[in-house]
């Protein structure tokens, strides 16, 4: 091996990394608190076990782990000890059933040097042409195993989250390594994305393969790769038929799935309603008091603008002229009314007319200066 790096060594001779056309997609899959139903460890063994792979880069554990929280097992034979598992932080070339490669990162996330393993995996990235980068993640819910697994994406790039359900607000989680490589890849305008499955709280400690199914499928429409998982669907279907048999024999089991199914469907329901609201933006934001002022005020110049055009496509017909005369005066006078005015200033066939009929400007009787018994315009609001 070759060593470049302090933290990892490149494997010599180092496999092909393609593909030749660009678009290279890694995965990252790290064995950390973030994996209920062992779905990221998982998603990365079905890869590994169902698809080629060569080593590309190992990382150095002693520079990574730290033991005494995960601790390997060891094998003991008579009185010796004869084998400790290896804890393989690895990144391998992996292809898929058509033989277009991507990176696999995967192993046990690194208890140590954070910030020095998110830059070497990033300066890595670079070094390879990375397109797009999948973090893989999975999280206890009080969700039922009767409802569909939903699978959460986040990201910096709208079309790797298309099709996806998203967090659509601010939420704060506890860090993870694969969240700080996400955010280094970000500073340097690489494009990334993770997706996390919701797994039933009661299921997060076993295996649950239909989590890892739905992760797997969310890489392979981010990546356009083409994974083998029909062993994953059995598994799957066997898991559900053994959950659905406890259900039906212990009430108690059948009460709380139960509730969560009410649970779940309320929210559901409360969801929907929230989208078909129009001030709910599709990543489920909703405009900020800024935003919604600026709009306001969008519509008020809207309305403002309309009357000017009007006037400057007026007739000069009685009724028109006398329209455009209370116009003047009002944008005169700051919206005051000034009938009194006016009425001095008019001719004297004009006043001797009003006169007559002992009535002011603002009638709403019908008249040679008033057809129709139309009021003047004014408008319905102040600054």
């Amino acid at each position: 091996m070759d060593e470049g790096h302090e933290m990892y060594e490149m494997q010599f001779p180092a496999p092909e990394v393609g593909p030749k056309n660009g678009g290279l997609t890694m995965v990252i899959a790290l064995q950390g608190y973030a994996d209920a139903g062992m779905a990221v460890a998982g998603s990365a063994g079905h890869l590994t076990d169902a698809l080629d792979h060569r080593p590309l880069v190992n990382f150095n554990n002693d520079e990574l782990v730290d033991y005494r929280s995960r601790r390997p097992a060891v094998t003991m034979v008579g009185d010796e000890v004869a084998e400790s598992a290896d804890l393989d932080l690895t990144l391998q070339v992996v292809r898929d059933n058509a033989g277009k490669p991507f990176l696999l990162l995967s192993g046990p996330e690194p208890d140590l040097r954070w910030d020095a393993f998110s830059e070497a995996v990033a300066d890595l990235a670079e070094r390879f042409d990375v397109q797009r980068t999948v973090s893989l993640y999975s999280a206890p819910m009080t969700v039922p195993h009767t409802r569909p697994l939903t699978v959460i994406a986040h990201g910096n790039d709208p079309e790797l989250l298309s099709g996806h359900r998203t967090w659509g607000q601010r939420v704060t989680v506890p860090g993870a390594a694969s969240l700080r490589i996400e955010l280094e890849l970000t500073r340097r305008g690489r494009k990334t994305c993770g997706f996390t499955a919701q797994v039933p709280h009661y299921v997060a400690a076993s295996d649950y393969p239909l989590a890892a199914l739905r992760l797997l499928e969310a890489v392979a429409d981010a990546g356009d790769l083409d994974f083998p998982l029909t062993a994953l669907e059995r598994e799957a279907d066997k898991v559900a038929e053994l959950l659905a048999t406890q259900a039906q024999e212990s009430e108690e089991v059948a009460g709380i799935v139960h509730m969560l199914e009410r649970q779940h469907d309320e929210e559901e329901r409360r969801r929907a309603t929230l989208e078909s609201n129009p001030l709910v933006r599709e990543d489920g934001t909703m405009p900020s008091a800024d935003e919604l002022g600026a709009e306001f005020e969008r519509f008020l110049a809207s309305q403002i603008g309309e009357p000017s055009r009007d006037d400057e496509q007026a007739s000069d017909s009685p009724a028109d002229s006398v329209d455009d005369a209370v116009d003047d005066d009002v944008r005169g006078s700051d919206g005051v009314d000034s009938d009194d005015a006016r009425g001095s200033e008019q001719s004297d066939d004009s006043t001797e007319s009003d006169d007559s009929n002992g009535s002011d400007d603002s009638d709403d009787s019908d008249g040679p200066d008033n057809p129709g018994g139309r009021r003047p315009r004014r408008p319905w609001f102040r600054f």
